[in-house]
């Protein structure tokens, strides 16, 4: 089994390990949810559990498994699913590559993928809160007050990524 084909076993739970997809009944009668494992990952346009490395997986299937991961944990696991859609153009996961980047101490590398992120969607209030992030492990409060500013403008001072950064820079100013 390939790293790859591992990392994605952990990230997308329960098929058969026949690869054949399973259908899991949602809140109501007439939701399902395909879940892979055995290193197969959905393909949202076929809905069958491919091999993560195929042409043809889109990158919405990448971008939920790797942002998966990143949330999990699987840092290194993340940006190896991620850079699989890296040159796609997509700004969410140019944002969970500078996540994982960022949480595994590559600060710089994390803020420029934020940056790829914002220049093709400059509204993208999350890949904002998480620049505002970075710059406060490197210790700049005035850049990271920047990007709260640049979200209140954007979204407001009631979404989630103004509130969380306002967080996080009031509890590093504490100390």
């Amino acid at each position: 089994m390939t790293a790859i084909k591992r990392i994605l076993a952990v990230a997308v739970l329960v098929v058969p390990f026949s690869g054949a997809p399973a259908l899991a009944a949602g809140g109501d009668s007439t939701s399902t949810e395909i879940k892979c494992t055995g290193g197969k990952v959905l393909d949202q346009k076929t809905k069958k559990c491919v091999d993560p490395q195929e042409s043809r997986l889109d990158t919405e299937s990448l971008y939920q498994a790797g942002s998966a991961l990143a949330k999990a944990g699987r840092f290194g696991e993340a940006i190896s699913v991620l850079s699989l859609a890296v040159d796609r153009g997509d700004p969410r996961v140019l944002n969970y590559l500078g996540y994982a980047h960022r949480m595994q101490g590559r600060v710089v590398v994390g803020l420029g993928y934020y940056q790829e992120a914002l220049a093709i969607d400059p509204d993208f209030a999350l890949a904002r809160e998480y620049m505002g992030e970075a710059y406060l492990q490197m210790g700049d409060v005035a850049s990271a007050r920047g990007q709260l500013g640049e979200i209140a403008r954007r979204c407001g001072a009631d979404c989630e990524e103004y509130a969380q950064l306002a967080e996080r820079i009031d509890a590093f100013e504490k100390g």
